[in-house]
């Protein structure tokens, strides 16, 4: 909203309303706004939610200080939301396609945890909204972006030219940058994305179509919907299930979503795509405000949710942030990255399918259950073997920072 007003102001020729259309500037006002966001509005919010008694019921896992968080305040998400929509609403473009599907992405799953916390704190049912409800909602999601990155004309890249046609234009405009230089004038609708690891690190989901023959291109949606769905439930989910310790799914989430912003930077900006030889995505660069948000809403949820809790986000911000991560990760075409970048998430979610899946078959074979691990999701499994609560949550933030690292380095390391 800002963007708009200093942009009429500026056409009106008034002294530094130019600024806004830096996106650093907009998106350092967006990281400062949602701290403070989080943290005033976070502590008058932990105040009605203790004399609302909105507080979490606490199952008797047999975990060591367990018993103590009973009564802690749960649906500290809302405090996530509004840090992140109400700074993106005042900096950032609204007419982006990409803004709106981040928007979209974090109401939408914001608004499933939030009914779901509200089953299990107000109707007092613990098991709170049906698995199938959930699943259906992320599935809901996945067809949003898939069909939008599929059927939107703004949803575009731009091709990289030639080495010798890149010397042409630099001899031609006396070495000036710009991104006619570098890449192709004619933006293209593509489902290339990008593979870590490889030479030319780009991959095109219609060439697992080409077996079709001749205009096997038109039916890449029948790939490339299903993949958005699943990579949105999957990482939602490793979020939902990472949200098991005091700061583990916010601190892991704010190194995550940092570096997705790093990469959203450069695949915005035609120096650096080209730099670094990957795909240059028109447009992308507003998402720096709405990431910036995004890890200000983390850090400053995290100052009162860090060990000891004074509040938990509930699924109203762990669904919400899980599908943030997710849908942001395709939108910049790095969705093959996520493996790496959310290890921590991918791991949460292996522990759990590996246990249940080795109970089930070992019960079925012997008939009698067998673990993998003493508890899962994987964090529970170190409580059990002693480890303090803060010390798990130190190392996987640590863990976490790695990957993230890692992430980084495969722009260059093929």
């Amino acid at each position: 909203m800002f963007y708009y007003l200093f942009d009429f102001l500026e056409k009106m020729n008034v002294p530094g309303a130019g600024v806004f259309h830096y996106i650093s500037f907009r998106a350092a006002l967006a990281v400062f706004t949602s701290l403070l966001i989080s943290l005033i509005f976070g502590k008058s919010l932990i105040r009605m939610l203790h004399r609302k008694q909105v507080g979490e019921t606490i199952r008797d896992l047999g975990l060591e200080g367990q018993n103590e968080k009973a009564g802690t305040p749960t649906m500290g998400g809302i405090i996530i939301l509004a840090a992140i929509v109400i700074p993106t609403l005042l900096f950032a473009r609204l007419d982006n396609i990409y803004i709106i599907l981040m928007l979209i992405a974090t109401l939408w799953l914001g608004t499933i945890g939030f009914i779901d916390d509200y089953i299990k704190v107000f109707k007092k049912n613990k098991e709170g909204l049906a698995g199938k409800f959930k699943v259906m909602g992320q599935v809901g999601l996945g067809l949003i972006v898939g069909l939008t990155m599929y059927l939107n004309s703004n949803v575009v890249i731009r091709e990289k030219l030639n080495q010798k046609t890149i010397i042409e234009n630099k001899e031609t405009n006396n070495c000036r940058r710009d991104a006619n230089t570098y890449f192709k004038q004619k933006q293209e609708k593509s489902f290339k994305t990008t593979i870590p690891f490889v030479k030319n690190n780009q991959f095109d989901y219609s060439w697992l179509l080409k077996w079709m023959g001749d205009g096997y291109e038109k039916y890449t949606w029948l790939i490339f919907i299903p993949i958005v769905i699943l990579i949105v439930t999957a990482v939602s989910n490793g979020a939902n299930l990472t949200d098991g310790l005091d700061g583990l799914a916010t601190s892991t989430s704010a190194v995550i979503a940092a570096t997705l912003g790093l990469l959203a930077w450069v695949s915005g900006n035609f120096i650096f795509a080209d730099y670094l030889n990957i795909m240059y995505i028109p447009n992308t660069g507003e998402l720096a405000i709405f990431i910036s948000a995004f890890v200000g809403a983390a850090i400053g949820f995290l100052w009162y949710n860090s060990y000891p809790a004074q509040v938990f986000m509930g699924d109203t911000g762990s669904l919400a942030m899980g599908g943030i991560i997710a849908v942001f990760a395709i939108i910049i075409r790095k969705e093959l990255l996520i493996p790496i970048l959310c290890g921590v998430f991918l791991v949460e979610n292996l522990s759990v399918i590996m246990q249940v899946s080795y109970f089930k078959y070992t019960k079925k074979r012997f008939g009698q259950g067998k673990r993998i691990f003493l508890m899962s999701p994987l964090h529970h499994h170190f409580q059990k073997k002693g480890y303090h609560e803060a010390k798990i949550v130190q190392r996987f933030f640590i863990v976490g920072i790695m990957l993230a690292v890692l992430t980084i380095v495969t722009l260059k390391l093929r």
